[in-house]
C-alpha cells in the first residue's frame, strides 16, 4: 500500500501531463490524453486512459481556468486525444495499492469534479458536451454523465459501460449508478442489465435504453458535435471579454501549519484537532463592478474562497489524523457585510457570479468532508454573512459569553448571503436546513439582518448550540474536544453525514450521503480487497473468489 500522502492540488496548464485544453471562440475543447508513466504515485501505469487523483487535479484546474480566465466559453466538449479510447476509468492498480483512505478521499474529489461541471451548467451557463470516440468504462463513463449531452460514436466498438460490479467486485460508487437514474431515468430493469455486463452497450441500443443522448457514424461525428457545441453556446448567458488570470495561491507550509494571506490552518497533533482560522478583508472591499474587475483574482471573496479550498483538501488528503476542525473567523465585520452587498449587487455579473459558485463549491467541500467541525465564536471573531456559514455548517457551535460591553462581546452578524445564495448539496441554505425550513423559525433569524447577535439572543434563536460563560469556556472546549477525539472515526463519520444532510434528498446527497457510504463499505470487505478478492486479482490472470455470504 501507499504510505502517508503529500499531495499538493495546485497546478496550471504548463505542468499539465494528461489533458490537452484548446479554444476556438464560443467552444473549449478538453482533450483526455493521459500519460501512462505520469501517475501522481509510483506503481502503476495508467493505461487506456485510465486516471487517479492526479489526473483529476488537473481536470479541476482546467474547468476553473475556464470558469474565470475565458468567458467567452459558453460550450466545453470533453473528448479523447487517443484512438479507440475515450476513458476505462479509475485505474485498477492504483485502487489495489492504495489504502482505504486514500481511495474515498480519491472518490470524494473525483465525484466533486464531477458535481462541479454540473453546477457550473446550472448556475454559469457553461454547457458540456461528452464526445465519446472510443471504449468509454467505469468512472469514464461517469465524467461522461456529469456533462450535459454525451454523443457517441457508432463505429461499431465504441461503448459506454459501468463494469464494476462484475469486472472489480466494487460499486459504480462516484456518481455513475446515481446518476443513471436520477439524471438521465434510465429504466431500472435496463440499469441493473447495465451495470452487470462487463462489454457495456453501443451504438443504437445505448441511445433507446437513454445511455447516451446521440450516436453518430465516424465520417460525421466530429461535425455533428461542433454544431451541437455551437447551438448550446447560443442560450448561454456568459458574456465574452476579458477574463480573470487564476494565479499560483502563495501560501506558507509549516510542519504544523498552513498559512495564506487570508486563511491559517494550526494543527495541534496532541489533541488531533485543526484549527482553520479565515479573516475578512482587512480594508473595505470595492462596491462597483469597475473596482471588483480591477482587484480580480485579489478580490477577497474569490481568493478567500481559493485558499480555503486548497486549506480543506490539503487537510483532507495529508493530514488523515486530524480528526475535528475547530472553525474560527476574525477581522472586521462591516467588510465582510460590505462584501456580501457587493456579492447581492452584483451577482448577475459574469465573474461574481463564477465567485459565488466558487464560494458555494468550497462551503459544500466542507459539508462533505469527513471530519468534525466545531466553530468557536470568541472575542474578535468575524462570524459574519459569508463567514457565518462556517457556524452553519459546524456539527457544533460553540459561543463564548462574556461580563463585558456590548462592543466587547462575540456576535453574529448575517447576511442575506446566508439565505440561499450558497446552498448546500440539498440546494438548502444552511438555515433552512438548521431549522427543517420552519418559516417562523427562518423568520426570526431573518429579522436580525444586519445587527449583531449576541451570545443570549444566539442561542435563543437557535444560530449557536450553546452560548459558554467565559469562565466555564476553556474547560468547556476542550471538553468538548477530548469527547470527541475519544470516540470511533467511523461511527463519528457516519453519524456526521447523516446529521448533516437530514430531510430533502438530491441526486447530490444520494452520491455523497448514501452511495459514497455504500462504497466506503465495499472497499473494506475482502470480496474487493482480500488477497483472493476482485481488486487484488485483477489483471493477474486468477479469478476473484467471493465470499457469498450476503451482509
Amino acid at each position: 500500500m501507499f504510505g502517508k500522502p503529500h499531495v499538493d492540488y495546485r497546478t496550471d496548464p504548463t505542468q499539465y501531463k494528461h489533458w490537452k485544453l484548446t479554444f476556438d471562440g464560443a467552444v473549449a475543447t478538453l482533450a483526455i490524453d493521459i500519460a501512462e508513466d505520469g501517475g501522481i504515485r509510483e506503481g502503476y501505469k495508467l493505461k487506456l486512459n485510465s486516471y487517479d487523483l492526479g489526473v483529476d487535479i488537473e481536470l479541476h484546474d482546467a474547468v476553473q481556468r475556464i470558469r474565470f480566465e475565458h468567458p467567452e466559453v459558453k460550450t466545453v466538449v470533453v473528448t479523447s486525444a487517443k484512438d479507440r479510447v475515450f476513458c476505462s476509468g479509475a485505474n485498477i492498480f492504483m485502487l489495489g495499492l492504495s489504502s482505504h483512505a486514500w481511495k474515498v478521499n480519491f472518490c470524494k474529489f473525483t465525484n466533486e469534479t464531477r458535481n462541479g461541471l454540473e453546477d457550473s451548467s446550472r448556475h454559469s451557463g457553461l454547457k458540456f458536451i461528452a464526445a465519446v470516440n472510443g471504449a468509454c468504462a467505469g468512472g469514464g463513463y461517469e465524467l461522461a454523465l456529469a456533462c450535459d449531452e454525451i454523443y457517441l460514436v457508432d463505429d461499431r466498438s465504441s461503448s459506454v459501460a459501468l463494469p464494476e460490479v462484475p469486472l472489480l467486485g466494487v460499486l459504480p460508487g462516484t456518481g455513475g449508478l446515481t446518476r443513471l437514474t436520477d439524471k438521465r431515468h434510465v429504466r431500472n430493469d435496463r440499469a441493473d442489465i447495465f451495470c452487470t455486463i462487463v462489454e457495456g452497450i453501443r451504438g443504437e441500443r445505448a441511445k433507446q435504453w437513454r445511455l447516451v443522448d446521440e450516436v453518430v457514424k465516424p465520417a460525421q461525428f466530429a461535425q455533428a458535435v461542433a454544431a451541437r457545441a455551437q447551438e448550446l453556446a447560443q442560450d448561454s448567458h456568459r458574456p465574452g471579454g476579458k477574463g480573470v488570470t487564476l494565479t499560483r495561491i502563495e501560501r506558507t507550509d509549516e510542519p504544523d501549519a498552513i498559512r495564506y494571506e487570508f486563511v491559517e490552518v494550526e494543527i495541534d497533533r496532541t489533541n488531533r484537532t485543526a484549527s482553520l482560522t479565515v479573516k475578512a478583508p482587512k480594508s473595505a472591499p470595492p462596491s462597483d463592478i469597475a473596482g471588483i474587475e480591477a482587484a480580480g483574482v485579489n478580490w477577497w471573496p474569490l481568493k478567500m474562497a481559493r485558499e480555503l479550498d486548497d486549506a480543506i483538501l490539503n487537510l483532507r488528503t495529508n493530514e488523515l489524523d486530524i480528526g475535528t476542525w475547530l472553525l474560527r473567523t476574525e477581522g472586521d465585520a462591516k467588510h465582510v457585510l460590505a462584501a456580501d452587498a457587493s456579492l447581492l449587487a452584483h451577482q448577475d455579473h459574469w465573474f461574481v457570479r463564477e465567485t459565488l459558485g466558487m464560494l458555494r463549491r468550497t462551503f459544500a467541500r466542507i459539508d462533505v468532508s469527513s471530519r468534525s467541525l466545531f466553530a468557536l465564536i470568541e472575542p474578535d471573531s468575524c462570524f459574519t454573512g459569508t463567514l457565518a456559514e462556517f457556524a452553519f455548517a459546524a456539527d457544533r457551535t460553540y459561543m463564548a459569553a462574556l461580563p463585558a460591553s456590548e462592543e466587547d462581546e462575540p456576535a453574529i452578524t448575517l447576511s442575506e448571503v446566508n439565505f440561499g445564495l450558497l446552498p448546500m448539496v440539498t440546494d438548502q441554505s444552511r438555515l433552512a436546513r438548521r431549522f427543517y425550513e420552519d418559516a417562523a423559525e427562518l423568520d426570526a433569524v431573518r429579522a436580525t439582518i444586519g445587527r449583531p447577535v449576541r451570545p443570549d439572543e444566539a442561542e435563543r434563536l437557535g444560530l449557536v448550540t450553546a452560548a459558554v460563560d467565559d469562565l466555564d469556556w476553556p474547560d468547556e472546549i476542550r471538553i468538548a474536544i477530548e469527547e470527541r477525539a475519544a470516540m470511533s472515526p467511523d461511527a463519528l463519520t457516519g453519524m456526521e453525514a447523516n446529521l448533516r444532510f437530514n430531510g430533502k434528498e438530491t441526486m447530490n446527497t444520494r452520491i455523497f450521503g448514501r452511495l459514497s457510504a455504500w462504497q466506503n463499505w465495499i472497499f473494506i470487505r475482502p470480496n474487493a480487497v482480500g488477497e483472493k478478492g476482485a481488486l487484488k486479482v485483477y489483471g493477474k490472470g486468477n479469478k476473484a473468489q467471493f465470499d457469498l455470504n450476503r451482509v
